[in-house]
């Protein structure tokens, strides 16, 4: 296990450089339009019931779209009627114009909840056979871009654990690998809140 942790790191450090953006932002800036009413027309979400954008890596992006309207691991009745009629090229637009854009702020957490949260976000937990989460997020939560690693900093905690509790009871399935299911099937209750409140933190 000790063996896998390193290699997620490495793999981290190896590719946490970056790409270029490969979709147009000031085009995807129109085309993301739609996505204000939910999302915040820069990203930031008002609302805890929908994901911040802002940030988020436009290969991550575009995959959810293409996942999305393939309707098929990743279901949702509203993004699929949104991303539609959406191209690749949009998808990957709206990706990069999104990404250009900043958290504005971290979301409300539960400070009771950090300390458990931090470690296992930092050092994993070796006894349960879980990886730390910066291995692939990055210790500031910003995710790898280019190779849909997504960010998780700053992100809303109740959307954080609907996901995580989504990757567990199987609902959400489109994770490369089985990856994320893998390691939530280690995750209790209590230390998937505590790690959505701690992504919550970051950013």
């Amino acid at each position: 296990m000790k063996k896998s942790i390193v290699a997620a790191l490495v793999l981290f450090v190896a590719t946490s450089a970056g790409t270029a953006l490969a979709g147009n932002a000031e085009a995807g800036k129109t085309k993301a339009a739609a996505c204000g009413g939910c999302h915040g027309m820069d990203g930031n979400s008002p609302t805890s019931s929908y994901p911040k954008l802002a940030g988020q890596n436009e290969a991550y992006i575009a995959k959810q779209v293409k996942d999305f309207k393939a309707n098929d691991k990743r279901q949702n009745a509203i993004m699929f009627g949104m991303v539609a009629a959406l191209t690749e090229e949009d998808a990957a637009d709206i990706g990069a114009y999104f990404q250009s854009q900043t958290v504005a702020s971290t979301a409300p957490f539960d400070e009771s909840k950090l300390a458990r949260g931090r470690e296992l976000y930092k050092g994993g937990d070796l006894q349960k056979g879980i990886p730390a989460c910066q291995g692939c997020h990055g210790p500031t939560g910003a995710g790898v871009a280019g190779i849909a690693y997504p960010r998780v900093g700053g992100q809303y905690p109740e959307y954080t654990l609907a996901q995580l509790k989504a990757f567990k009871d199987g609902s959400r399935s489109n994770d490369p690998k089985s990856l994320m299911r893998s390691i939530v099937a280690k995750l209790s209750a209590d230390d998937m809140e505590a790690l959505a409140n701690y992504m919550a933190s970051i950013k």
